[in-house]
């Protein structure tokens, strides 16, 4: 397969494309994330292919890949990003010992466009006043939606899970290699020497 093209800048997504030995670029999508109507999953899919299509126009030699992750409470209320600490703690608290729902949106362009949209659900255990600040004290609440690192210490607030973990860290691989395929390109199977840039 040729090098693809990602279109993001979460070190997230480049290290799980760099740990399956994937060959790939990051260029990062001109794409304005505001907010529009319809469902969570159908906002995802919107962003992740206006991702790719931002990125696309201009470099449309290879496979691009967009992707759009959020977390979402109750019926299609999103957590969004943390400005702050005080945000990353009212966020953890509302999802403390409840389930919530990680979706992602995931699109493919190369000679056609293929998208499709992931959903995990995970249930955070009851946190005491200790662990939360101990947590939000680590600043990995940054940059994330929900407000946790799953790959990270996040790991400690999670009592279970229920689908694809690579979704929750931002880049589902299986859908990913199913709409690669549809494309006619395929990941490796396994780790490889990755040569992202």
């Amino acid at each position: 397969m040729g090098r693809l093209i990602l279109a993001s800048t979460s070190p997230q997504r480049r290290a799980i494309l760099a740990a399956l030995g994937a060959d790939f670029e990051v260029v990062a999508p001109d794409y304005d994330e505001a907010p529009m109507p319809g469902t969570a999953a159908e906002v995802v899919v919107a962003r992740a292919l206006g991702k790719a299509r931002s990125v696309a126009a201009v470099r449309s030699e290879r496979p691009v890949v967009g992707v759009d992750t959020e977390v979402v409470l109750d019926d299609d209320a999103v957590l969004g990003q943390p400005a702050d600490a005080d945000a990353a703690r009212a966020m953890l608290l509302r999802l403390a010992g409840r389930e919530h729902r990680v979706l992602s949106g995931v699109a493919v362009i190369g000679a056609g466009e293929a998208t499709a949209c992931v959903e995990t659900r995970v249930r955070l255990r009851a946190l005491t006043d200790a662990e939360l600040e101990a947590y939000v004290a680590t600043g990995e609440w940054r940059g994330r939606a929900g407000g946790y690192a799953i790959q990270a210490g996040g790991v400690g607030l999670v009592a279970g899970l229920d689908g694809d973990l690579d979704n929750v860290v931002g880049l589902p691989v299986d859908a990913l290699r199913r709409l690669l395929a549809a494309e006619g390109h395929a990941l490796p199977a396994a780790g490889g020497n990755p040569a992202p840039t």
